[in-house]
């Protein structure tokens, strides 16, 4: 029996929408500007030849309808909306034509975002894991199998912020749509049951101050919830 010198983290997971199952959370790959609309309000260029990803720890999930205290090292904290789908079937060099096959189901997620760090990172070359990749930073709703809602590719995704609409589009204007970011990511992983991908965020991204309330939802999907709490 194998002795640890302290408790091993819990593993991370999320609901099932119909089930008193859970779904593991084993990594968390987020894909970078994948709304034209959302690169011109970075003042950037939306890169169509190729996906880009960044990630998250496992560790850095939070439940929807939590509330998280405003974090550490930023002044600017940004919500980005967007469509979550959870791998349920490994797969490695995954033809297109084959990549919904090895989606469990969809949520909706909250890729919360420490925007100054971000900006500062972006303009020295630098990584964004501080910017990305922090406590509460990854919150997910439940996870609707797509035995029940299909695999959405259009479709209302809205976002509110004390009940002003801070993001509103629709799914069908991804740059990448959902098999050819899994055909293209499984290039590089072997992706496997437990993995999560965040399909990026329309434009309307803003900041977030302690005691506000965000809800949103993905038409076909479900709705998300979050109170951001005082600092720590």
């Amino acid at each position: 029996m194998t002795k640890y010198l302290f408790a091993p983290p819990a593993v991370a997971s999320v609901p099932i929408r119909g089930s008193d199952a859970h779904f593991p959370i084993r990594r968390i790959f987020c894909v970078g500007r994948n709304f034209e609309a959302h690169a011109r309000e970075m003042g950037l260029e939306a890169d169509r030849e190729a996906p880009f990803y960044f990630t998250k720890a496992t560790a850095h999930y939070a439940p929807s309808g939590a509330t998280v205290p405003y974090p550490p090292g930023t002044a600017n904290y940004h919500h980005e909306m967007e469509l979550v789908a959870g791998i349920g079937k490994a797969g490695f060099r995954i033809p297109e034509s084959q990549s919904l096959s090895h989606v469990f189901g969809y949520a909706c997620g909250l890729d919360m975002t420490r925007r100054d760090l971000q900006i500062q990172a972006r303009e020295k070359r630098l990584p964004w894991d501080l910017a990305k990749d922090f406590e509460n930073a990854a919150v997910l709703s439940e996870l609707a199998p797509a035995s029940g809602i299909g695999h959405p590719a259009r479709g209302k995704i809205e976002l509110k912020v004390n009940g002003t609409v801070r993001q509103s589009s629709d799914l069908g204007l991804m740059i990448h749509p959902l098999p050819a970011i899994i055909a293209h990511l499984s290039r590089f992983y072997h992706l496997q049951p437990g993995d999560l991908i965040f399909t990026g965020t329309p434009e309307g991204v803003g900041p977030v101050a302690a005691g506000d309330h965000i809800e949103g939802i993905i038409e076909g999907v479900g709705r998300i919830a979050l109170d951001i709490g005082a600092a720590d």
